[in-house]
């Protein structure tokens, strides 16, 4: 039998063992990671590895928008931002355009920032009481 790699471990202890708040966050994390890297490949005029890159930003932003809970406001208004970003990235993807994905990575830097700010204050909460 194969040995995993000691970082490869870690990456599946870390989403094992998270909460649904933490997998949120790395679901953010890893698409502003895979926008940040389609650009590079973008740059580098490595069509095949900015494809990947940007199709697992895809995925990553259709995960967070099949998963909302309808039940709150607040969901119908990601559900419309989430569906923009996804259509600017198959744009991007399709056009193979650098400019595209610098109009949504803040995007969802925002998200992310706002979903860690709002992480922290509910433990900040949490410990108040």
């Amino acid at each position: 039998m194969a040995m995993k790699n000691p970082y490869s471990q870690y990456q599946q202890n870390s989403v094992m063992t998270a909460s649904p708040e933490e997998l949120t966050l790395m679901l953010y994390n890893g698409a502003v990671k895979f926008i940040k890297q389609g650009k590079v490949f973008l740059e580098q005029k490595d069509m095949e590895k900015a494809h990947n890159s940007i199709v697992r930003a895809q995925d990553i932003i259709s995960e967070l928008n099949i998963t909302l809970n309808m039940d709150y406001e607040i969901s119908k208004n990601l559900r419309s931002l989430y569906t923009f970003i996804l259509e600017r990235l198959m744009d991007a993807n399709i056009k193979k355009d650098i400019k595209i994905l610098d109009e949504v990575l803040p995007l969802v830097e925002e998200l992310r920032d706002t979903w860690k700010e709002a992480m922290q204050l509910a433990k900040k909460n949490r410990n108040v009481k």
